[in-house]
């Protein structure tokens, strides 16, 4: 085993898990999850049967992630945040084969209590505010807040707002990695300066 699991865990035979990953107290792998190398799980997380997490994500604590979530790399689940899986869910009947696929992509942050409704995808590098509630597809690079969330600004990949607006054409340079932001209409280009 290469990777690290607190004795409280419980990881399910079958789980595939990557190289230096940590798994810590009281969470729940099962069988069927797919997680990548240099993964974070906090305390108390959950991880269902079909979910993919992908290499370098941080999943913080009190996080369950259901079947049909796939997470790339270097995707941030704040504590507490929570995904779904059904759109409208009943207890008095059963829907587990209408399950909506959720993609998260790479470098994508989901803030402390945030909430993802299922089915939608979030684009690279967008970043979800703390208790903002997601229900329908985020751009790459959109900061995201409100409830139901709307996109207040961007971000740049290295996690500090830019100074651009929503909408337009416009451009900025990161001061921390020289990359140049590009903004047309409602789209932002990313390039090394």
């Amino acid at each position: 085993m290469n990777y690290q699991v607190h004795q409280t865990a419980i990881v399910e035979e079958g789980a595939k898990i990557g190289a230096n990953s940590k798994i810590w107290h009281w969470t729940h792998v099962c069988a069927g999850a797919e997680i990548g190398s240099e993964v974070s799980l906090g305390q108390n997380v959950y991880v269902a049967n079909k979910v993919i997490i992908g290499n370098r994500c941080k999943i913080q604590n009190n996080v369950s992630i259901y079947d049909n979530v796939y997470l790339d790399e270097g995707v941030f689940c704040g504590p507490s945040m929570v995904f779904t899986n059904v759109y409208n869910p009943r207890s008095l009947i059963s829907r587990k084969d209408e399950y909506k696929d959720t993609f998260i992509k790479k470098g994508v942050t989901l803030g402390a209590n945030s909430t993802i409704i299922c089915g939608i995808t979030i684009e690279k590098f967008a970043f979800v505010a703390a208790g903002a509630v997601i229900n329908k597809d985020v751009p790459a690079y959109a900061l995201m807040a409100g409830l139901p969330a709307r996109q207040i600004g961007w971000m740049s990949e290295y996690g500090e707002k830019l100074n651009l607006p929503i909408s337009g054409n416009a451009e900025t340079i990161c001061k921390h990695t020289g990359q140049k932001y590009v903004l047309k209409k409602d789209q932002l280009i990313v390039s090394k300066k």
